[in-house]
């Protein structure tokens, strides 16, 4: 998100979003600057205009937006509870079988 924020900073005040300009604002920062995440943030706004993407986003309305958004959430609530839910079924199964066949393991050394 940092290198985002750095770009947005640069579009801001009307800097040039390169990669000298976006590796000085993240050093400012104190951030540990990654020179390949810099080269590919700068190749994919070459051809964004930011002002335009903002207003865009900004355009949505926010109920619309936290209402789809409240809807996907619950989804994924359940998603995770059934995954989760599923995945305890296949440890029990696992810790059965592992079971069993220790069991069987040492009836054929007792007899």
């Amino acid at each position: 998100m940092e290198y985002v924020y750095a770009a947005l900073i640069l579009n801001e005040t009307g800097e040039e979003i390169n990669e000298d300009n976006l590796t000085a604002v993240l050093d400012a920062a104190g951030v540990d600057v990654e020179e390949s995440r810099v080269k590919a943030l700068v190749a994919a706004l070459e051809d964004v205009d930011i002002d335009e993407a903002v207003e865009e986003a900004a355009a949505v309305p926010a109920t619309a937006g936290a209402a789809a958004g409240g809807a996907a959430a619950a989804d994924d609530d359940a998603d995770d509870d059934d995954e989760e839910a599923e995945a305890e079924e296949e440890d029990d199964d696992d810790d059965d079988e592992e079971d069993d066949a220790a069991g069987e393991g040492l009836g054929e050394l007792f007899g």
